[in-house]
This record gives C-alpha cells, sequence and structure tokens, in this order.
C-alpha cells in the first residue's frame, strides 16, 4: 500500500496538535507501508513542499487553496491512498482523490462550525475554510476523529455523512520523549522556584484554548502558587489586548513569580517545565483530545481541565487530574463564566495543597499515556482505516 499524506504542518515547523500529530504518526506509519508526505512552507528534508504563495498577495486562505492545488498535482502517481489533516490540506486531499479515482481519508483535528470566533481572525477567509472542511468531509471515504467526542461533533456538523465512515483514532504521546525531567536548568532560568507549587500552561493565546479564563482564575490561586504561562502567537490584536491587560491585572495582585514566556521554547525545555509544574491547567473552551494534556500526563504531572470535547477520554476525573464542567453554549453568561473560573481556581488549589493527591495522579497520568496512547497503537489502527477505505471501493 502506497499512501500520500497531506498536511499543512511538518518538522522541523509544527505550531499546533494537528502538526505534532503528523511528526508523530508518519514514522510509524513508514514501519508499515509506503509513505509519501506533502506539506507547506519552506523545503525540507521528508517531504515535499508546496509555498502558499498563489495567487500572489490574495487572502491567506485562498492561497492555502493555491498550494492545495500544487499538492493535488504533486501525488504519485501509483499512490493507493489519500490522507489529509486540517481544513488546509483536506482539499487538496479532495482534488487529488477525485483526478485518481482513490480513496481520500480525513482527520478530524477540530472542526471550523466549533471555531467561529475564528471570523475574526480570517474575516472571509473562515467561509472558505469552513467551505473547503465540509466539502472534503462530506466526499471522503472515510473520516477519523481523535476521540469519540470529536466524532460526535463530526456527526452533528455534518449530518450527511454516513455515520459507517466515521472512525475512532485518537491522538498519542511519545512517552520516550516526554518523560519526567527533573533537572532544573531551564526552570530556575526562567524564574520559576522549582521547590515551591507552581500552575504551568502550554498553548497559543487563542480563544479555543480560555488562556484569559485562566489568569482570571489564578487570582484566587493560593498566595504561594506561581504562574508559569508559555505562551505565544495571539490570533488577533483583540485577544492580545485581552491577554495583556488580565496577565497585568494579575502580575499586579500576586507576590509569587507571575511568568510569561511568549517565544516557542525547544520541546526539551518545555518537557522540564512540565515535569516541575505542581498542575498542568488547560482551560481550554472548545479541545478536540488536547495533545498537550498527555505531554503534560507522560511527565507525571496532575491535570486540571476544562470537560469538553475529547479532554474527558485522556483526563481521567479524580484519577489522573481534575475536570471542570463547561458549557460552550454559555460562553456570553458572564456569570456563569465566572463561576467556571472561580471552580477551575478551588480544583487547582486542591492539588496544590495535596502533594500526594499530585504525585498520585502524577503516576497514574504516565501510566494511562503508556498502557492508551502509544503511537505504534495509533497507526495500526489508522492502516485499518485505509485498509477498509480501499476495500469498500472494491
Amino acid at each position: 500500500m502506497k499512501l500520500s499524506l497531506l498536511t499543512r504542518e511538518y518538522p522541523p515547523t509544527i505550531y499546533g496538535g494537528a502538526g505534532v500529530h503528523v511528526a508523530q504518526l508518519v514514522p510509524q506509519l513508514r514501519k508499515l507501508i509506503d509513505v509519501e508526505v506533502h506539506c507547506m512552507g519552506e523545503p525540507r528534508d521528508g517531504a515535499t513542499a508546496h509555498a502558499e504563495d498563489f495567487p500572489p498577495g490574495a487572502n491567506a486562505a485562498l492561497r492555502v487553496l493555491g498550494a492545495d492545488l500544487s499538492m493535488a498535482a504533486a501525488v504519485a502517481d501509483d499512490a493507493d491512498i489519500l490522507h489529509s489533516h486540517t481544513w488546509y490540506a483536506n482539499m487538496g486531499g479532495h482534488l487529488a482523490g477525485l483526478m485518481r479515482d482513490i480513496p481520500h481519508v480525513v482527520t478530524s483535528h477540530s472542526l471550523e462550525p466549533h471555531r467561529p470566533w475564528k471570523a475574526e481572525q480570517l474575516a472571509g477567509g473562515y467561509r472558505v475554510s469552513s467551505w473547503a472542511e465540509k466539502t472534503a468531509y462530506e466526499a471522503a471515504d472515510a473520516v477519523i476523529s481523535v476521540s469519540a467526542g470529536m466524532r460526535r461533533d463530526v456527526l452533528d456538523s455534518y449530518p450527511a455523512l454516513d455515520p459507517d465512515k466515521v472512525h475512532v483514532v485518537r491522538n498519542g504521546i511519545d512517552t520516550d520523549e516526554f518523560r519526567p525531567d527533573h533537572g532544573t536548568d531551564v526552570v530556575t532560568g526562567l524564574g520559576v522556584d522549582p521547590e515551591q507549587p507552581s500552575v504551568v500552561f502550554v498553548g497559543r493565546i487563542t480563544r479555543q484554548k480560555g488562556l484569559v479564563h485562566l489568569v482570571r482564575a489564578a487570582a484566587e490561586f493560593d498566595p504561594d502558587t506561581q504562574v508559569v504561562l508559555l505562551a505565544g502567537a495571539p490570533d488577533t490584536p483583540e485577544i492580545a489586548a485581552e491577554f495583556d491587560a488580565a496577565f497585568s491585572a494579575l502580575q499586579a495582585q500576586r507576590s509569587a513569580p507571575v511568568v510569561w514566556v511568549a517565544e516557542m521554547l525547544p520541546r526539551a525545555s518545555v518537557r522540564q517545565v512540565l515535569t516541575h509544574a505542581t498542575v498542568f491547567a488547560c482551560p481550554s473552551i472548545y479541545e478536540p483530545l488536547g495533545i498537550v494534556n498527555l505531554e503534560a500526563m507522560a511527565c507525571e504531572t496532575p491535570v486540571v481541565a476544562s470537560a469538553v470535547g475529547g479532554i474527558p477520554e485522556v483526563v481521567v476525573d479524580g484519577e489522573t487530574g481534575l475536570l471542570v464542567a463547561y458549557d460552550p453554549a454559555r460562553a456570553g453568561d458572564r456569570e456563569f463564566v465566572a463561576g467556571f473560573e472561580s471552580d477551575f481556581a478551588a480544583k487547582v488549589n486542591r492539588v496544590t495543597r495535596d502533594r500526594d493527591l499530585a504525585e498520585r495522579f502524577g503516576r497514574a497520568g504516565r501510566q494511562r499515556c503508556i498502557d492508551e496512547f502509544s503511537w505504534e497503537k495509533i497507526a495500526r489502527e489508522t492502516v485499518a482505516v485505509y485498509e477498509a477505505a480501499i476495500g469498500a471501493r472494491g
């Protein structure tokens, strides 16, 4: 079997969970089948790169479609199946499948209908991305959802899809790469005291990741709890301004360190920060699965997270961390949101006050990663989806 995998992100250019997924999945797939990779951006080893430069000067979403056309034209003539990741590459896979009459598999890392705030960032481009995703999903031979929660969202968003074509293959974690690192050079270099409790966040400054909620919740953390935010790349100036204001207010009112690292740290450095966190905080208001929670758990760090999307399939409430109820439909209800932030703070405090509980959650989290989320297992399950899609074509 020969696979053509289409993605926007590929090492060394990775900025989100879908990129991490592809970077970890491809080496495991190559142990099982023949794989070629098409990505976007600058040339790099291990993949054929397609520039997002056509039409020149056009809206970014249109330039993505230009790269999709280039991908579709470049797919190997002997490819048996196509697999695209995120709306950025979905249209490339869809068009290549039509041209070559071979099956196209889509992985749903997120869904445009569940991210309406992207209209702030992309304007008319959001309507283009939504169209591209809907067209590719409804025509796909198979859709892989990264969690059972995501599968429900896919079928709700695209009711024309045959449920039998929508499969669950969860994201994974490399527990050799993400493991406890008890060195202290990185954390002390950031101004963090490894002997004092700390709460860590890793992610982009977006509506989706709920970082502003965490910063507001942190006003209720115990006085000795440090706050460490590895957070960069705001989606819009408006989100950046909102976060800056909340962060400045938090710094002004707390005596324990409040650290914001805007640049992207090397993964090894992130691993050490995660290891020394008393709690990893994931206040997302939308999260298909949340690889970052797996990264924290693999470092034996307990997680306090919103109970949204696929997060409850990763973080077992009362076993590997604590979950906080959140209803996306009430995002505009200030009283509800304030209650969510206060509940989040209370559960963080529960863990930071009880070292034995934190250590127990941490050990259970790493073991869960080892038992349930290996990339080798995920690659085998993915190939099984390919085989079924090819078989259904006859």
